[in-house]
């Protein structure tokens, strides 16, 4: 029986802009609603800078 990993992700795409505290409540409203499309979202900041990133979960 072969089995599938679970839980990998594949990075889809990123995107940098400009700080904005807002962004953490945007990237918590995609996760929560788009989970079920095995679809994450991450977020981090440098700086000045945030880089959002969007991940399929396989």
């Amino acid at each position: 029986m072969e089995q599938k990993e679970q839980g990998k992700l594949e990075l889809i795409a990123t995107q940098k802009v400009s700080a904005n505290a807002e962004l953490y409540k945007i990237i918590d409203f995609l996760n929560k609603n788009l989970k079920q499309h095995h679809l994450m979202f991450g977020l981090t900041k440098k700086e000045d800078t945030m880089t959002i990133s969007i991940y399929e979960v396989e």
